[in-house]
Formats: C-alpha cells, structure tokens, sequence
C-alpha cells in the first residue's frame, strides 16, 4: 500500500508537465502545413464600375455635356487600364463617335459592350461606363505562425506576400493577372533587319565616313 501511493504521485508531476507544454504548443498558433513552394497568398483582381448619365440625342451629345464628360475623366484621373463603354438605348453612332474622341485624347478606347449596372437609362440619356481593376493581396502580410517549430518542413503563411504584392501594386493593368494581353500579331521586318542588311551592303564600317583633323 505505501508502495501504491508512492507511484501515483510519482505520476503527478508527469502529467502537469504534459498538460502545460502542451498549452504551451497550442499558443504558439500552430506549425505552418504548406508542404509546396506555391503560395498560397495570390493577387486578387476586383473591379468597379463607375456611372455617368449624359443628355444625347439621335444627333449625339452635346457641346455642354462633352465638356461635363471630359470633366468627369480628368475627376476620375483617367489612366491606362481603364475601360470605357457607352450604354445607349437608341445605339447612337454618334454618342459613340463623341465618346470616343474624349476617351482617344486620354490614350484610350472604347470597348464594344458595356457591362450590366444597376438601375436604367432614362430615355434621352446615354450611360458611361468606367470600369477599373485594382489588384491586392489578401491576407498580407501574416505573421500569425508565432512558432518556430516545423515539422512538417513546410513554407510560412506570409510566403509569396513580398513578391506577389509587389507585382499586384506595380501591374500596369491589374487585368493581365486574370489573362495575359495579346499580341497585335503585326511583325516589324523591315526594323528588325535594318543593321544586317546595313552590314551586308556597307560591310563593318556601316557607310560612316572617318573625318581628319589635323594636330598641332
């Protein structure tokens, strides 16, 4: 019997040991689990659509509303990656035409189909669409792996936010994250084999004429 209670409460302390280390372990905010190098913090592309309603009719937009348009890209600081469409009822050539002058001298186009906004046109008005694209990383920067235990021998939870947050801030157009621009497809032959054809006819001087100077 004095050899029994001798043995429980040499397991006392064993199992207060076991029970603070392992609240110890549960507050360090876990190991990290991601056994891949691919991050799993990626840029997010959200978009926004900004509405302006202007007074047309079946001859265009007038002078007045030209100038309240133009107004309102240089409020929006108009810039590239922005997007502009005409939501017309009556599909104006003209509505068109005025619009996109206004967007050209901005550097911009307009985009064959407007995206869906809420409420309607009134009749007699024309609805501008800007659609802009900004991209960010969620999440970032995570610092909430607090332990430096990992077993799992994996990557930490704020891996990729320096460098994918870098290239959603410095994108110029936050679309091309979503699908790459493409190609015009036109091939400038003629400037790229300018200096070859220089070469063969001229030889390795190019035509340049040496000029003497006399010395002192």
């Amino acid at each position: 019997m004095p050899i029994a209670k001798h043995s429980k409460l040499a397991k006392a302390p064993a199992v207060a040991i076991a029970l603070s280390l392992g609240l110890a372990l549960g507050g360090c905010g876990g190991m990290p689990t991601n056994k891949s190098v691919y991050s799993v913090k990626q840029p997010v592309v959200e978009r926004s659509n900004y509405t302006l309603d202007v007074q047309t009719s079946q001859s265009g937009m007038p002078i007045s509303e030209q100038q309240r348009l133009s107004g309102w890209f240089e409020a929006m600081d108009l810039r590239y990656g922005d997007r502009i469409s005409v939501d017309d009822p009556l599909d104006s050539d003209a509505t068109k035409d005025a619009v996109a002058e206004l967007a050209g001298r901005f550097g911009l186009l307009i985009e064959s189909e407007a995206p869906v906004t809420s409420g309607f046109v009134q009749p007699g008005y024309a609805r501008v669409v800007l659609t802009r694209s900004t991209a960010s990383v969620p999440g970032c920067p995570d610092w909430s792996d607090s332990s430096d235990m990992n077993y799992n021998n994996a990557t930490s939870p704020g891996y990729g936010c320096a460098i994918n947050g870098n290239f959603a801030a410095m994108v110029a157009d936050p679309e091309n994250l979503i699908e790459g621009a493409e190609g015009s497809g036109e091939t400038w032959v003629t400037g790229q084999t300018r200096a070859v054809d220089r070469y063969r006819t001229d030889g390795p001087g190019g035509g340049l004429t040496t000029n003497q100077t006399g010395g002192n």
